[in-house]
């Protein structure tokens, strides 16, 4: 089994891990209402999904 040669200092570990939360993974802005939505799956809030309504919801 392979084992470090040295152990990875904190600073190291800080910055190789700078990026890991500058964005929300999995989630982006309904083209149609502007509203927060998972990425590839019906906006809850108007019902379009691809520039499309697709959604029955009814006002």
């Amino acid at each position: 089994m392979a084992v470090p040669a040295r152990k990875t200092s904190k600073a190291k570990k800080a910055k190789r891990r700078t990026h890991y939360k500058l964005s929300i993974n999995g989630v982006s802005e309904c083209s149609n209402c502007g509203e927060m939505k998972k990425s590839h799956h019906v906006c809850s809030n108007c019902g379009h999904y691809d520039g499309k309504n697709v959604s029955t919801k009814e006002a």
